[in-house]
Order: structure tokens, then C-alpha cells, then sequence
């Protein structure tokens, strides 16, 4: 089978490697479509343990089945979720399901960027779902980083008559914009560097759009009754989005790192201040079974429009433009891969 291996964000290479073959337990899955998360083009995250096949937003077909239950047949339609946690570490049941060991070490083989992956026994009994009939392969594509986004907004309290402020208008940043619409939250505020994406912020529901180079603090005080916001989403990995969500917050409100920037730099936090005022910093990562249970639904529901979200569907043998689409984050949002063209 063809598989395309990750060396670095300009080194992603179509391979031949042996079809997996499956044990008691697992499935064999022909992939349909797997989409380019932007952690996949972060390349302090990723090139240390490269080489190795990417993908982690997998749907397809199962076409070999030894599940000694019998829950899933040949023919059925899945998403498959890489990581699972084990349900019974006191992480897990303390509600920290990506904390967990297990879901740390657990994937796919070899990867959503493969023509076929193999399904261990444990992402089996943990982390498949069914696809309606009417759900398209790339669409379910998103129940992964939806879930994410389910969990980030739940860490963070994101409610009814909220504001909120989102850095970042990429993919991530687009579901958080959606699903805060979705939620209720009174006024939605987004930035980016990229007029391209300042528009699609616009266009899947933000009320305002500020260029990330504007005076934030006080471009909100004027946007939003004199105050600054209740939440701060910080969708990218930039520094000095980092640097700005300490000064958007309002009394009170919630910073939500929900992507970081590289691991050298330190974000110094005016502890102080965050202490008089009662500012809570918070981070979510990757996504439980409750939260992909959730995004499958809002998918299922049409609440969150994620089809439109999509600009590239590409074969395998394009990958290496996919990866060069989401790592220069021009006039692209979410890049699928289709292994089947």
C-alpha cells in the first residue's frame, strides 16, 4: 500500500509499505479521508519523532474485521479515534481522560496518511463511531478536532451571555467560533494576521474581526460595552497572541490555551494582577470519548457547518502541497487527504 511519511513540513515522502495485517480484536480500515491538523506542520512537535505516518482525523471503510464481539461488520462507515484513554486510571476518573497513560501511547498503523490503517483492540473498544449514511467520509473527518474544540470550551466555561475573544482564525479557531454561536454567547470577537481568514472569521459567525496588530485591549473596551472579555480562546501558537490574551481577559474571565507556542518560550504571567482580579488560565488537550460523542452529534446535527470549512481535497500523492498549504496558512482552512485518489 502507498503511505506518505513525515520527515519534515517540506520533507513528506509516498512510500510502499506492507499492509497491516490484524490480530484478535482489531480491524483492518481503508481509509477515505484523513484531514492535516495544523499540530501536524508544528515542526518542534512533530520532526523529533520523525520519520513515521501522520494523520490522526481518519475515516473510511472497514474491510477485515476479528472483533470477537461483533459490533462492527465489513461495510461499516467509522471514524476512528488515534488516542483512547483507559477509563479506569485516577486520571480518567477524575475527568482527565488526555492525561491519561494509555491514551498517550495508543494509535493507529501507521497512520490517517496510509491507504489502509489497522485498528488495535483498544481503539476498538474505544474509539470507533459509526457514521450515518449521509455524513460524507470528509466531513466526519472533523470529529476529532470538534471534540477538541467540545472540550476546550467545557474546560474553559464557555456559556450563554459570554464574551469571547478568539486568537487565531484558522480551523480551530473557526470551530470555536461556531460552536461559541452554537452555545449562546453574546459576542464573538476573532483576530488573525491573514485578511483571507479575517473574512472567513466573519463568515461562519464572529460579530467582529480585528487585524491581530491593533491595540486589542482597546479595540474590545470599544467593541464590547466598555469591558474586556469574558473568555480568550488562544488558537494559535504565535507569541505574541500568547502575550496579548493576558491583557484581553476581564475581571473574572478565563484564558483558554488551547494551542501553545514553541515549549522554549515562557509566557510571563502578571500573577498579581491575575490574583486581584480572580483571572483563571486554563489549557485543554486533544479530546475524550464524551467530547468526540458530543462533535459527532453536533456534526450529525448540522449545528456546526464543518463541510464548508473544507477548501483542499487532495490525493496522497499531493500530500507534500497539503503540508505546504497548512504550514504557510495563506488562503487555505482545512486540507483533506483523500489515500483512495
Amino acid at each position: 500500500m502507498r503511505a506518505a511519511v513525515y520527515y519534515n513540513n517540506n520533507d513528506v515522502r509516498l512510500e510502499k509499505m506492507t499492509r497491516p495485517k490484524i490480530g484478535p480484536g482489531e480491524l483492518l480500515v481503508k481509509v477515505m479521508a484523513s484531514g492535516i491538523c495544523g499540530s501536524d506542520v508544528l515542526e518542534w512537535y512533530r520532526a523529533p519523532k520523525a520519520p513515521r505516518v501522520l494523520g490522526h482525523e481518519a475515516t473510511g471503510e472497514i474491510v477485515e474485521v476479528k472483533d470477537e464481539f461483533r459490533r462492527y461488520k465489513v461495510g461499516d462507515r467509522i471514524f476512528v479515534s488515534h488516542h483512547v484513554p483507559c477509563n479506569k486510571c485516577r486520571y480518567c476518573l477524575n475527568g482527565h481522560h488526555t492525561a491519561c497513560e494509555t491514551l498517550h501511547k495508543t494509535n493507529y498503523d501507521p497512520g490517517g496518511f496510509a491507504e489502509y490503517i489497522r485498528v488495535p483492540k483498544i481503539n476498538v473498544e474505544h474509539g470507533v463511531y459509526l457514521l450515518p449514511d449521509d455524513l460524507l467520509f470528509e466531513d466526519g473527518t472533523f470529529i476529532e478536532p470538534l471534540g477538541c474544540v467540545v472540550r476546550g470550551q467545557r474546560l474553559a466555561r464557555v456559556q450563554k451571555g459570554d464574551s469571547v475573544l478568539i486568537l487565531g482564525s484558522g480551523v480551530s479557531g473557526i470551530l470555536h467560533i461556531q460552536l461559541s454561536r452554537f452555545l449562546g454567547v453574546r459576542r464573538i470577537i476573532a483576530t488573525d494576521i491573514n485578511e483571507y481568514r479575517l473574512k472567513a472569521a466573519k463568515k461562519f459567525g464572529a460579530d467582529a474581526v480585528l487585524h491581530a496588530e491593533e491595540d486589542l485591549p482597546e479595540r474590545l473596551r470599544q467593541l464590547n460595552e466598555s469591558r474586556l472579555v469574558d473568555r480568550v480562546v488562544v488558537c494559535t501558537g504565535a507569541i505574541s497572541a500568547s502575550k496579548q490574551a493576558l491583557k484581553c481577559v476581564d475581571r473574572g474571565g478565563t484564558i483558554l490555551f488551547f494551542a501553545v507556542p514553541d515549549p522554549s518560550f515562557y509566557i510571563p504571567i502578571p500573577i498579581t494582577d491575575f490574583w486581584r482580579n480572580e483571572i483563571t488560565i486554563t489549557t485543554s488537550y486533544g479530546a475524550a470519548p464524551k467530547d468526540l460523542e458530543e462533535s459527532r452529534k453536533l456534526i450529525r446535527e448540522r449545528r456546526v457547518n464543518v463541510h464548508d470549512v473544507i477548501t483542499h481535497r487532495l490525493g496522497l500523492g499531493e500530500i507534500g502541497l497539503g503540508f505546504k498549504l497548512v504550514a504557510e496558512a495563506g488562503e487555505s482552512l482545512k486540507v483533506i487527504i483523500e489515500p483512495q485518489r
